[in-house]
């Protein structure tokens, strides 16, 4: 499958499961307040393909992040039934063996959030601002750290503005009063670990991964044009 047959699959396959699960969300007004965010990364990515295209690890990274998100969206993150859906397909229950009464859907979201958006971070870095090195580890996951407090300051804000039943729901901290603590140290973990994991690869291939994938696609360019 060639590169642009793989993206578009990927958008029409988001496309269907974000309409489906459109359709008739839990809470409607926290949904709109969840999408808003998505909408505006997905735009972004749209406006940029060609200025600042990503590998197709990265969208398929991103693809499995928005996937997460939707869901959340869908039944708001705090109500999302996923111990219930294990339980019924398994007999499992992830809560009950690890004696947790919290819903921790939007922790794993956080950590998914660090781990999922690292590298696409890392390419953008990368290639729009030439970090190399050190630099092009340490700034991606100072990145993820840094939109994780913002996206927890927007969160309070929404709560602040909207208040009620609303603005709890977006909130989500299911009455944690260190939950954007926790939910920024997550973010900053996955972040952590994907930048450990980028640079095994790169060590064991001797090379680094994101400049060959950069130089295959200038090549790629330049065949097309001539």
């Amino acid at each position: 499958m060639s590169r642009r047959s793989f993206l578009v699959t990927l958008a029409a396959v988001f496309g269907v499961l974000w309409t489906v699960l459109a359709i008739a969300p839990l809470e409607r007004d926290t949904w709109l307040l969840e999408n808003m965010l998505l909408v505006l990364g997905a735009l972004f990515l749209w406006f940029t393909r060609r200025l600042l295209p990503l590998s197709t690890a990265s969208y398929s990274l991103l693809f499995a992040f928005f996937c997460l998100h939707a869901i959340g969206a869908h039944f708001t993150y705090s109500l999302v039934p996923y111990d219930d859906a294990l339980r019924t397909l398994s007999g499992y229950s992830f809560n009950d063996a690890f004696g947790l009464s919290r819903n921790h859907y939007d922790r794993l979201v956080h950590l998914a959030y660090g781990a999922l958006l690292l590298l696409p971070f890392r390419e953008l870095l990368m290639r729009s601002a030439g970090v190399r090195g050190f630099w092009s580890y340490f700034l991606p996951l100072d990145l993820v750290m840094s939109t994780s407090l913002l996206y927890e300051l927007i969160e309070w804000g929404a709560a602040v503005v909207y208040g009620g039943d609303l603005g709890a729901a977006f909130l989500g901290t299911q009455g944690d009063e260190w939950d954007a603590h926790r939910d920024m140290t997550l973010a900053g973990l996955g972040g952590l670990l994907a930048a450990v994991a980028v640079l095994a690869v790169n060590r064991r291939q001797r090379r680094d991964i994101t400049l060959h994938w950069f130089a295959r696609l200038d090549a790629n360019r330049g065949e097309t044009e001539r």
